[in-house]
């Protein structure tokens, strides 16, 4: 017998009265329910029973580890029990409520990112660089959801004859970009009808004045006129706030300008939750907890705002009636040529950023950063004493030279319909299997009499 500990043959431990006591004082302990009156033994990890490292190793966020010898018991000091530390890009399960919020089991998952572009026209750089390119980035850290948001591109008038070629399109340049269906859930939004329906119950909770508040209403309504406007256009925010609660989102990538949207997102689900969730949703029989994740903003790091090649103060955008106002990712070499070479510039000597009297001067600079993946310092020592007719065709070579891949890409996408049918279809699928949780939850959380198909 070693320390009051006696080994049988059969490998397990018997122990004696005193070893018994300290081990379930040295177990309680590392639970947090007995602070010990002096040290005890430390475990493999190298931490004190009793006491939390400051922070988990940095290489993983996970419970350091402290291996168990086979049919032993083992003491577990208070950072080996605390196995559920989740590392940075993880969240819960969706749809399950946050441990303590009388839900159920929390599951761990890597934080969720979902987006979208509008399939109204051809996309153009300002898409890609603004968006796209970014979302590439995240696909390999995040569970990504990006989808094709044909629902919101009826909010003004459109072409039907061109919407479900635009779409399939904008679908196909999504992988073209290198968004890999492997990896990322690629769909169209109106294949799952829960973005419909989840608009609704949420319009029916979100204040009129909210929404005349966006700055785009009032911008897009001025230049259609109040009589021609429809409804959509001032609920647009509302589908937008469906289409990121839906998948419980963590972040959400956008730009400047779609920052207020995103703040309606997060006031639209904190008003849901208070209203229906918790206790209230509890007390009906319900799961209790909160229905909606209340997102974070998640800022590009680069290219976030391109600008028009008319005007450098206003967005390139695929509703400018000008196409010389944007390059688009389909365009031909000499077609982005010529837009380059025919797009607005100034009369100041030499090249720079940040003179806000020089707007297209910042925008060409940022364009040609970007795409050739050089720093600030690095381009203007390339570029800063050049003349205009001097970097506009090295600007149209480098744009071509990044999109060429793209379009190759494209081409090959599209010559084959049953692949990109497929990725569609089973990105519906497991949008579906996460969106239908969430609108179950939010049916039930309103008191809904819910159908046997979402019991």
């Amino acid at each position: 017998m070693v320390a009051g500990v006696a080994l049988r043959s059969s490998g397990a431990l018997a122990l004696c009265a005193p070893a018994a006591r300290n081990l379930a004082r040295a177990s309680r302990t590392s639970l947090g329910l007995v602070r010990p009156p002096g040290p005890l033994p430390a475990c493999g990890c190298g931490a004190s029973f009793g006491k939390v490292p400051a922070t988990p190793p940095k290489s993983s966020w996970a419970a350091p580890s402290c291996s168990p010898v086979p049919s032993r018991p083992r003491l577990l000091c208070r950072a080996a029990s605390s196995a559920s530390v989740a590392a940075p890009a993880t969240d819960t399960q969706e749809g399950a409520a946050p441990a303590g919020a009388g839900g159920e089991k929390a599951v761990a998952r890597k934080q969720r990112v979902l987006s979208g572009v509008q399939p109204t026209g051809s996309l153009h750089l300002g898409n890609y660089l603004g968006a796209i390119k970014n979302w590439v980035a995240l696909q390999d850290t995040f569970e990504t959801f990006f989808c094709a948001v044909d629902l919101h591109a009826i909010t003004l008038p459109h072409d039907p004859a061109s919407l479900a070629h635009t779409t399939k399109n904008s679908a196909a340049l999504y992988i073209a970009a290198g968004i890999d269906p492997a990896k990322a859930s690629i769909f169209v939004q109106s294949h799952v009808s829960a973005h419909a329906e989840l608009t609704w119950l949420l319009s029916c909770v979100t204040p009129i004045g909210w929404l005349n508040r966006m700055i785009q209403f009032k911008e897009k309504s001025l230049k259609q006129g109040n009589e021609e406007v429809g409804s959509g256009l001032l609920t647009y925010p509302v589908l937008m706030a469906a289409d990121i609660l839906l998948y419980q989102s963590d972040l959400v990538p956008v730009g400047e300008d779609q920052k207020q949207h995103i703040e309606l997102a997060r006031d639209v689900a904190k008003r849901f939750n208070d209203q229906f969730g918790g206790n209230k949703w509890k007390k009906r029989g319900g799961r209790g907890g909160r229905i909606f994740k209340v997102p974070e903003i998640m800022t590009p790091p680069t290219g976030a705002r391109v600008m028009s090649l008319t005007d450098g103060t206003a967005k390139m955008s695929k509703s400018d009636p000008a196409d010389g106002s944007r390059i688009n990712l389909l365009d031909s070499p000499s077609e982005i040529a010529k837009k380059i070479k025919r797009c607005k510039t100034d009369g100041f000597e030499g090249l720079e950023y940040g003179n806000p009297e020089r707007p297209e001067c910042s925008n060409l600079l940022g364009i040609y950063e970007v795409v050739t993946g050089r720093s600030k310092q690095e381009v203007l020592a390339e570029c800063g004493s050049l003349s205009w007719g001097q970097f506009k065709p090295l600007l149209a070579d480098a744009v071509v030279a990044h999109l060429e891949p793209i379009q190759t890409r494209y081409n090959e996408v599209v010559a084959d319909p049953a692949y990109l049918d497929t990725v569609l279809a089973n990105g519906a699928a497991k949008a579906n299997e996460t969106a239908r949780l969430t609108l179950k939850n939010a049916y039930d959380a309103m008191g809904f009499l819910l159908p046997s198909t979402l019991r």
